[in-house]
């Protein structure tokens, strides 16, 4: 898994570290080699389809595929705007001072649906010609996309059907039928849903296949964003989207980069899926890694190809985020705003928490809030991998004296630095090295980072600890611990040596490790 998510960052960071110092990313342009290696057949292949594709006013033609422009977003935004709700976008005084930029939330959770992708669903029905209106549309959407299409099909008249995976959650189902969609559960992947979907629905009864991320329409309806924040923040610096297929922020980027050349357009991804991270080091939509995010949202392995050509020369900058990144980001938001946001919809902000725009310091910043429809059992577990992250639940074991009143002794040492114990357990047989004590796993809820190293002190000064996960606390230690190894010119602590007092545990993904000295080890140091 470790390996899979440095790939992933080697790729997104491979594209970064082409730009240099400078914000404004140099256009990347194929070497002579490249140019010149496709044979003649291949390029009259891709000057026929070209030809074939005929644009609508206004459009442009790029990799042979119909390319909105501004001119189509502006129509959009006038479409639409009866149709939706005109979204809050507010000044946070909290979470500025937190991340010292000037941050404004442009709140697209407030749609009835709960995300933005209400804007392209409406232009997109608006956009059909009377006799498909009565034909019907059909998309394949595992959520946001299958509720929008099926929440403004129903105001509009216009019949809809969604194709949703084995994986779409119950609830969305649900209110997809209350909303009048006809719903038919197929695959277990959107890519098989749409495959069911065009060879069952579009060709046999003619209904109009709706990409949730790629569609022209979509595409435009979806920059209606950006006009209105620069309508709500004129002094806009930057503005920063959270990236899946694309279509939010080639949508956006439009009426930016029209309105004000010079506001910069910031995109975030999760670091376990950085397609278009990999996309533009390639010159290409290419087909990225993939692993179970929380913005699961934004886990679109390969970005849509007319997205990309809409956005690979408007786009300033993007980073990846982590997934504690973005269960601390729920934690914050919570916290300081009382808001909540699902993982796809809270990444741009998450990267404003974790100190990744030093340069926008100051500067006035709009960030897109896009989605809310989160699970309330997956929000309570995000909220807990938030507070460990945070450094503000954590574990450890320890080895404690099997007698009357020795576990006492140690909840009263946790009480004595003011820590509230949320879980405690102990076991006998997993103890090997002495019969006379018992080993004490136990999670604490503390208030802060210094709570947090009082308690670790606390315990490290009285007991033998084995494993500990104290979040960053537990890497400072390790870094100290590391850094007086190279100094007395030993050899730096490796987090996998079974002598080093503490382990660093990832705070997503793995189990702590037992770091106490296992008995062969033991006998190696005796010999």
């Amino acid at each position: 898994m470790q390996c899979a998510r440095a790939d992933v960052r080697a790729n997104g960071a491979s594209w970064a570290s082409e730009r240099g110092a400078g914000w404004r990313r140099a256009r990347a342009r194929p070497s002579a080699g490249r140019r010149f290696a496709s044979s003649r057949a291949r390029t009259t292949t891709s000057a026929a389809a070209q030809d074939a594709v005929v644009a609508r006013p206004g459009a442009r033609i790029a990799a042979g595929l119909e390319v909105p422009t501004y001119e189509h977003v502006r129509e959009a935004y006038e479409k639409v705007t009866e149709g939706v709700v005109r979204s809050r976008c507010t000044y946070s005084a909290a979470l500025s001072e937190q991340t010292g930029i000037k941050l404004h939330l442009k709140h697209e959770w407030e749609q009835f649906t709960g995300s933005f992708k209400e804007r392209g669903a409406r232009n997109a029905l608006l956009a059909l010609s009377p006799e498909q209106r009565k034909k019907g549309v059909i998309a394949a959407s595992a959520g946001n996309h299958a509720l929008a299409l099926s929440y403004h099909g129903k105001l509009l008249g216009i019949p809809v059907t969604v194709i949703m995976p084995s994986i779409a959650p119950l609830t969305k189902i649900t209110k997809c039928r209350k909303l009048g969609s006809r719903v038919i559960l197929e695959g277990d992947t959107i890519a098989d849903a749409a495959a069911h979907a065009h060879a069952n629905y579009v060709t046999k009864e003619g209904l109009k296949y709706i990409n949730g991320f790629d569609d022209f329409e979509i595409i435009a309806g979806a920059g209606s964003i950006g006009i209105e924040m620069l309508e709500d923040v004129r002094n806009a610096d930057a503005v920063i989207i959270p990236v899946g297929g694309g279509g939010l922020i080639a949508g956006v980027a439009l009426a930016i980069k029209q309105l004000k050349p010079n506001c910069l357009v910031i995109g975030v991804e999760p670091e376990r899926c950085a397609s278009m991270s990999m996309a533009l080091a390639a010159g290409m939509p290419v087909k990225a890694p993939t692993m179970a995010t929380l913005a699961d949202g934004l886990a679109v392995p390969t970005v849509g190809p007319r997205s990309f050509q809409t956005v690979k020369d408007l786009i300033d900058k993007i980073v990846l985020v982590s997934e504690s990144d973005i269960a601390v980001a729920m934690l914050r938001l919570l916290e300081n705003e009382k808001l909540i946001q699902e993982g796809a919809g809270i990444s741009a902000l998450a990267a404003c928490l974790t100190g990744k725009f030093p340069e926008l310091k100051g500067k006035n910043v709009v960030v897109a809030m896009c989605g809310g429809n989160i699970d309330t059992s997956t929000l309570g577990y995000v909220l807990e991998r938030g507070l460990v992250a945070d450094g503000r639940l954590v574990r450890f074991s320890c080895v404690v004296p099997d007698r009357p009143g020795g576990i006492a002794g140690l909840t009263n040492k946790i009480a004595k630095v003011g820590a509230s114990i949320k879980h405690i357990n102990h076991e006998r047989a997993w103890l090997q090295e002495d019969s006379h004590c018992v080993l004490v796993d136990v999670e604490c809820e503390v208030t802060d980072l210094t709570m947090s190293e009082a308690l670790y002190s606390e315990i490290e000064a009285s007991y033998t600890m084995k494993t500990a996960n104290f979040g960053p606390l537990s890497k400072r230690k390790a870094a100290e611990k590391a850094a007086m190894s190279s100094k007395d010119k030993a050899p730096a602590a490796d987090m996998d040596d079974l002598s080093n007092p503490v382990t660093v545990c990832a705070v997503m993904d793995d189990e702590c490790t037992i770091i106490y000295p296992g008995e062969d080890k033991a006998k190696d140091k005796k010999k």
